[in-house]
């Protein structure tokens, strides 16, 4: 199932944000696509403060992933688009940190590595506004 959210600025893409994390259940995955720019790293930022890490979110573009502790437990935080082959994220040690985290937010990743995993793809709509579309299981979208 699918849902489409009017994110109007950036407080309104950081609500989405916390509202998804708050019904992520531990060890979800969750997908990030959409072009260069779209705000996919600015979503992980708000997933992070709302699961109650205060520090700096970067985009893991050249490091390939990045660990937030959190107090429910860690979030990774994965960019694949640089991997020449999606098989190497085993190699990041992402599939392994996967079982403890809170969460882990992969930007660039593909549905059939990650099968059960939330989708959400963003699409600006103007500077400031975008349009996210977000795929999962409609209690889950119920929910948001």
């Amino acid at each position: 199932m699918e849902r489409v959210f009017e994110l109007k600025d950036e407080r309104a893409t950081g609500e989405l944000a916390a509202r998804l994390a708050r019904a992520l259940p531990k060890g979800s995955v969750l997908l990030l696509s959409g072009p260069l720019g779209a705000g996919k790293t600015t979503f992980v930022r708000y997933l992070a403060q709302a699961l109650g890490f205060s520090g700096r979110v970067t985009s893991p573009t050249y490091t390939l992933l990045h660990v937030y502790p959190t107090p429910e437990g860690p979030l990774l935080h994965a960019d694949l688009y640089r991997l020449p082959e999606p098989e190497m994220a085993h190699e990041l040690g992402l599939f392994e940190g996967m079982e403890e985290a809170r969460l882990t937010a992969v930007e660039w990743g593909r549905r059939e590595d990650f099968p059960g995993a939330v989708e959400v793809v963003l699409k600006p709509v103007s500077e400031t506004a975008r349009r996210a579309w977000v795929k999962g299981p409609e209690p889950l979208l119920r929910r948001l």
